[in-house]
């Protein structure tokens, strides 16, 4: 697999875990990053300490009941390189409650760096930005 097709891989797993609802698979694709969420300056190191984000996510139900919607991701890395760097557009769809209609709750940026270690590629540091804020009122 190439480096680009290997990073592809990983920024789309980490949507496809959260939608599943595996918060501790999401927490440990950032072991060994930083994790960063616009406005803020609050700067999470390692899966320990990322994992409270996501727990919160989880509702009743048993799982987010999301799907994300990554577009326009475009990975730069060199022929070689230990290092990389991707940005993204995503989307959140919700159906908070079963028969309702799909939400969607807010899109934004994934800005990414990675670092391969011992021959596979991981986060190195996660920046998210919240462009637009959507309806969440369908969450209560």
């Amino acid at each position: 697999m190439s480096d680009i097709s290997e990073i592809t891989a990983l920024v789309h797993s980490y949507a496809i875990l959260l939608d599943d609802g595996d918060m501790d698979a999401v927490a440990a694709l950032f072991e060994h990053s930083t994790w960063r969420a616009e406005p803020g300056d609050t700067v999470l190191r390692g899966s320990a300490e990322v994992r409270p984000v996501y727990e919160q996510l989880i509702v009743p139900e048993g799982g987010p009941r999301t799907n994300h919607l990554l577009t326009n991701l475009t990975v730069d890395v060199e022929p070689g390189a230990s290092t990389a760097s991707s940005h993204c557009y995503w989307t959140v769809l919700q159906n908070a409650r079963p028969g309702e209609p799909i939400t969607i709750i807010f899109s934004g940026r994934y800005t990414d760096t990675f670092a391969k270690i011992e021959g596979k590629w991981h986060f190195g540091d996660r920046l998210i930005t919240t462009d637009l804020p959507g309806d969440l009122s369908s969450q209560d």
